[in-house]
């Protein structure tokens, strides 16, 4: 991963995590602090308004398009993944300064062909969540059981379709992709937890902002904190459809809380994703609990 210079920033700073694991959360964060920074006032609609601050690259179908020369809909994944790079490229070129984009994808390539294009990178901010609470919310975004959703989180190499306006995106197991994104350490990729993000957002966010290299106030910050709360964006959602929701569910805010799983799984389901990720999940602390298995090998 290639570091902005200092003096000129320049680049995409990915905004990047497997699936319902906080990116959207840090999203609406960074639209309100950059609003605020620049002395904005509130709009109505906010919520469908995070391009003003990031994107999203896979739902960037225009770029897809005049690149592909066909609509995303008419092109085969491999014709997507050939001209990626290009796409991306586009993006920090269009840009002024730093670009914030949001990826779903693993660090990895397709057919020798870099899903990530680091030639045009400037760093990371990565989000990762207990996956005994991701299955819950995946469930419900796949519109599949928990069952079904433990089945793709442990799916190597798992990847969706194009549509009409996004471009696909490969997952990996959940597994492949917290390793792709962490498992080189790299000063220029800052790993969030989600579940401190809920602990201690203010301390955790201004990590954040501080490792994107802004010049915000701690005012500035926990103002933007309290209005990026769950309560808030569940409130936004209730008002008006965000557009970022998938057709199967009934909304996108689900609980937006640390734990469920707890109450939600059965022990059989939980013993089977701790089976498939513990390597994972034990150096992020995901299992110190008393009584969790410590060796599943």
């Amino acid at each position: 991963m290639i570091r902005a210079d200092p003096a000129n920033p320049k680049g995409i700073v990915w905004i990047a995590s497997y699936p319902k694991s906080g990116n959207t959360w840090v999203r609406v964060f960074l639209y309100q602090l950059m609003r605020i920074m620049g002395g904005h006032p509130r709009e109505e609609d906010e919520i469908n308004k995070l391009d003003r601050a990031s994107t999203y690259e896979s739902r960037l179908y225009g770029l897809f398009q005049q690149f592909l020369g066909k609509p995303l809909s008419d092109a085969t994944r491999e014709e997507v993944a050939t001209v990626r790079p290009q796409v991306q490229a586009a993006i920090a070129d269009r840009s002024p300064g730093v670009a914030l984009v949001k990826t779903h994808n693993v660090l990895g390539n397709m057919h020798g062909i870099p899903i990530i294009n680091l030639a045009v990178s400037a760093g990371t901010v990565y989000l990762v969540r207990d996956p005994r609470d991701v299955v819950l919310s995946l469930a419900d975004h796949l519109g599949v059981s928990v069952d079904g959703a433990i089945a793709v989180m442990t799916t190597g190499g798992y990847m969706n379709s194009n549509t009409v306006d996004t471009a696909f995106e490969i997952w990996g197991s959940w597994s492949e992709h917290v390793f792709s994104w962490t498992g080189r350490p790299n000063e220029a990729v800052i790993v969030v937890r989600y579940e401190d993000l809920i602990e201690d957002p203010v301390k955790h966010f201004t990590a954040i902002v501080e490792h994107l290299r802004q010049s915000a106030t701690p005012d500035q910050i926990a103002e933007a904190v309290e209005l990026s709360t769950f309560d808030k964006l569940r409130a936004a959602e209730d008002q008006r459809d965000f557009r970022e929701r998938s057709e199967r569910a009934d909304r996108f805010f689900r609980r937006g809380q640390a734990g469920a799983w707890r109450e939600a799984l059965s022990d059989d389901q939980a013993r089977r994703i701790v089976q498939a990720h513990h390597q994972q999940m034990r150096p992020l602390g995901y299992l110190t609990e008393p009584g969790e298995p410590t060796d599943l090998n």
